[in-house]
């Protein structure tokens, strides 16, 4: 079997990715290339990163696989249907089969059959597609295959049981990092901050409610590798390449306080050095916790806040308290640990008073980064489901993303982007103000002077 995974990603075509410059590679189909590779089925990994569309084009071309299996989300959405369009109209290609897989799929399973793909694949893709392969390999209906969705013979969309969920991560394969040139991701990273950075999973899903947040590969769930499997993984990893962090990609690295506590205590038992960032919510953080992440060499929490405003926290189903939001991020950085936080702006409801509070949130924790996004509702999520009567979008689905959808808020959605700036631009002047380099503070506040204004003449377009 000739088999081709791909992303469907290419770094030249996002400038603001190409401005940030910290690529990482895409573990989602390393990890089933590694799997495939165990189970006897050698592959190909087309790495679209740093690659072009001709590239990939010229590589199908030569290749003429027989499977082309295709991670998917929001990002990639359109160059997948590219890759779909390519496979369609070449002869040569008359006998690949299109495989989907990732977020993107689970809600848009039928336009995606229409527009061409032959098996779209529903959560974990490791197993699902050993099986896919072996049916097509032995030219055996799909339909014993659990977690899929194929069109029959009378053009009939059919979709199979749903897959339980893998709860034995410890079974499966490290991603088959061999299969990609990783050392252009470690060059990127240096050439641009200095630095290099390599990802790593130690766990799968989330435990947690959110209503914004899409749970269509890994499920409302918590599954998680050995301790001593994960510090096996970075060892190998430092003896195979030269990096100075680790990105550690969990939703909720200190999810379970006994799972960091063994992590901690096999990384000193071997003495292995290493430096890296995670994900947490304030309310799986203590002091003892913050304790144990810099012992195991942890220099940057990202702590989920999403707003300043409780108001809207509840309305999102967070279950965090913005208070206790701060005071981690405050005890994080107390302890030399950095604090990132994530802020989110434009939910349903949310009004200037809300903004307001999470500016204040802000500048009262003083996080050393932070990134701020404008709410957009992922088919599948709560969220969506609250919003799609206020649509005020209708975009064709073959070209466009759920990032395009655009909903009736409080106030329109430029208000919102010049929010964003106006908050930004406050919280830096405070940060500069507190550093004592004034002149940079004057600049940052007249920035957010002249946002505020531009979001008045927003709010009053409206009224």
């Amino acid at each position: 079997m000739n088999i081709l995974l791909t992303h469907g990603y290419f770094l030249d075509e996002d400038p603001k990715e190409k401005l940030i410059m910290k690529p990482y590679v895409p573990l989602g189909i390393l990890y089933i290339s590694a799997f495939l590779e165990k189970n006897g089925y050698d592959n190909t990994v087309f790495d679209s990163t740093f690659q072009s569309f001709d590239a990939l084009t010229a590589t199908m071309l030569q290749n003429k696989p027989d499977i082309v299996a295709i991670y998917t989300n929001l990002m990639t959405k359109i160059n997948v249907l590219k890759i779909i369009d390519l496979v369609k109209s070449q002869q040569a290609l008359a006998n690949t089969k299109i495989v989907l897989g990732g977020p993107e799929v689970k809600n848009h399973a039928a336009n995606f059959l229409m527009y061409g793909a032959d098996i779209i694949v529903f959560g974990e893709g490791e197993m699902t597609m050993l099986e896919i392969t072996k049916a097509i390999e032995t030219k055996q209906p799909f339909n014993d295959i659990s977690g899929i969705a194929f069109t029959d013979a009378q053009g009939m969309m059919i979709t199979t049981p749903e897959r339980a969920l893998n709860k034995e991560l410890d079974e499966l394969p490290v991603p088959n990092r061999k299969k990609i040139n990783l050392q252009l991701y470690l060059d990127a990273w240096k050439d641009n901050h200095g630095y290099s950075s390599i990802n790593l999973s130690s766990m799968r899903g989330c435990p947690y409610t959110c209503k914004w947040c899409s749970r269509a590969v890994y499920g409302q769930s918590y599954r998680r590798r050995k301790p001593s499997l994960v510090v096996d993984e970075i060892e190998t990893l430092q003896k195979q390449y030269s990096f100075d962090n680790i990105w550690f990609v969990d939703d909720v690295f200190t999810v379970s306080h006994k799972w960091l506590q063994e992590f901690v205590e096999e990384v000193e038992r071997r003495g292995v050095k290493f430096q890296y960032e995670c994900i947490s919510r304030a309310d799986r953080l203590n002091e003892e916790v913050i304790k144990l992440l810099k012992r195991s060499g942890c220099f940057r929490v990202w702590i989920g806040a999403e707003s300043g405003s409780q108001k809207i926290i509840d309305a999102m189903d967070r279950r965090v308290d913005v208070v206790q939001t701060r005071e981690m991020i405050r005890l994080v950085k107390a302890h030399g640990i950095e604090a990132g936080t994530f802020i989110m702006l434009g939910y349903p409801g949310e009004t200037e008073e809300d903004i307001v509070e999470t500016m204040n949130h802000l500048k009262t924790s003083l996080p050393d980064q932070f990134t701020i996004t404008i709410t957009y509702p992922i088919k599948g999520t709560p969220l969506y489901a609250e919003v799609e009567k206020d649509f005020l979008t209708n975009f064709p689905w073959e070209s466009s993303t759920d990032r395009d959808i655009d909903f009736k808020r409080v106030y329109p959605r430029k208000y919102y982007e010049h929010a964003v700036v106006w908050v930004v631009n406050e919280v830096n002047a405070k940060k500069h103000l507190t550093e004592g380099h004034y002149k940079n503070a004057l600049r940052c506040k007249l920035r957010a002077i002249k946002h505020k204004w531009q979001m008045n003449k927003q709010k009053t377009a409206a009224a």
